[in-house]
């Protein structure tokens, strides 16, 4: 399938990577389907890309890349609903809020985005945490990586 993305222009993408959240995300509701890309030349970084809207795609990180401690328990409901049935079918991705200069840059540790690989379905999880900072730097503190 060709996609127009954000910041890839047009691609083909192949439709087993296809990631369906049945619920949108919050304040995206209507928007179920998305791919996630490689961003060239950076390996920890990707793009939520949206498949119908072309202006819509989320630059997102693997927040133990950068948190190493971060931890939270997902509830009965979203196990249920993603048909999670063991822990290495998660894949979690955290959104990042890009600013200039870059080191003022933030991900959300408080939704993350839960992704089971095995198929595909995905969802913002709110983690309720009152340590996990909507917020968080993307270059913390050595005390804030260690936890």
């Amino acid at each position: 399938m060709n996609i127009q993305t954000k910041y890839h222009g047009e691609i083909t993408i192949d439709n087993d990577n296809l990631l369906t959240f049945p619920q949108g995300i919050p304040g995206f509701n209507n928007e179920k389907e998305f791919v996630l890309l490689e961003l060239q030349y950076n390996s920890v970084f990707q793009v939520l890309q949206s498949t119908i809207t072309p202006t819509l795609g989320f630059i997102v990180v693997n927040p133990y890349h950068i948190y190493h401690t971060y931890a939270f328990d997902l509830d009965d409901h979203t196990i249920e609903a993603l048909e999670i049935n063991s822990a290495d079918q998660v894949k979690v991705a955290s959104i990042v809020s890009l600013k200039e200069p870059f080191e003022k840059s933030t991900i959300n540790l408080q939704a993350p985005i839960i992704i089971n690989q095995v198929n595909k379905l995905a969802k913002q999880y709110i983690t309720n945490e009152k340590s996990h900072l909507i917020k968080a730097p993307i270059q913390p503190s050595e005390l804030e990586r260690e936890g």
